[in-house]
């Protein structure tokens, strides 16, 4: 296939898996990346058989690549905020690692899809494949195409380190937060069940980038909550209490305003929240007191 054919066709199955994503929440299911159709003919996105390196029939270099908490394959983010993500196989120049070697080669962009949950998959796109560390047998992955020109990078500047690590934390962490929080609570606000997955957050109980208690991405430190609740919540208009009740600010509640005050806002206080099925999964009570302290005050 002509590189520049094959550009386009990645061009447009990027643009498909972002609308796709978008519309579902931030992830995709594995009947979607499966049966996905590309000027008339069925694409699969993802390895059938599981594998973490996907190459499609045509491709010079590879397509996708999957991580997985529960994967086979030894896949690091590093303390750099880069992918090491291991090779493929027992022979590190055979089959699927060609050509993600290929990859690193043209530059060509990939979508690395993160298995969070059994059949559901987060995307991330585009990456690259920037190093190839043979003698730990991995590939280096960056989420910006600039680390292709910064040298070696096993060497960066404390600049290109901290960048890495906040990329990591904006492009990998938060939409993985977002999957696991919205899959959780069955895609639909905890406040009022809307079940729309486009206009649903992952609000965090104790705030990203708090020290005690820490903000942790974890799905008992999150609430699946409507845009317009994950701002009342943010604002501390909106409060959930440790026994799984929802309350509005007094000042709110006394406020004179149209339909969406009063329907949207109004009528939740005294709302049990809706929690997910696995108990695992529900809002951490000490987090939530924590949290309704600061709401009550």
């Amino acid at each position: 296939m002509d590189l520049a054919v094959e550009s386009a066709l990645r061009k447009a199955i990027m643009d498909w898996v972002r609308e796709r994503a978008e519309a579902n929440g931030g992830f995709l299911h594995l009947h979607e990346l499966q049966s996905h159709v590309l000027d008339g003919e069925r694409l699969r996105l993802v390895n059938p058989g599981g594998r973490g390196i996907w190459n499609p029939a045509g491709f010079s270099s590879t397509l996708t690549i999957t991580t997985s908490s529960s994967g086979p394959y030894d896949d690091v983010e590093g303390d750099d905020g880069l992918l090491h993500y291991a090779y493929e196989g027992d022979e590190s120049l055979d089959g699927s690692n060609r050509k993600l070697r290929a990859a690193l080669a043209t530059g060509q962009p990939l979508i690395l899809f993160r298995k969070e949950v059994a059949n559901y998959y987060t995307p991330v796109m585009p990456v690259y494949v920037v190093d190839d560390y043979p003698e730990e047998r991995s590939f280096i992955i960056a989420l910006d195409e600039a680390f292709r020109f910064m040298g070696d990078v096993r060497d960066l500047a404390e600049p290109q380190r901290a960048y890495a690590l906040r990329l990591a934390k904006q492009r990998l962490h938060q939409p993985a937060f977002r999957t696991r929080v919205l899959l959780a609570y069955d895609t639909r606000c905890a406040v009022c069940t809307l079940r729309h997955g486009s206009l649903l957050d992952a609000a965090h109980i104790v705030p990203d980038g708090n020290d005690d208690p820490p903000g942790l991405p974890t799905t008992p430190n999150g609430l699946a909550l409507c845009k317009i609740h994950h701002a009342a919540y943010d604002q501390n208009m909106l409060g959930v209490s440790a026994d799984y009740r929802v309350a509005i600010n007094r000042d709110l509640l006394d406020e004179v305003d149209g339909p969406m005050l009063r329907h949207g806002l109004q009528e939740m206080h005294g709302r049990a929240l809706t929690l997910p099925a696995r108990v695992g999964d529900r809002p951490d009570r000490e987090r939530l007191a924590w949290r309704w302290e600061r709401f009550a005050q």
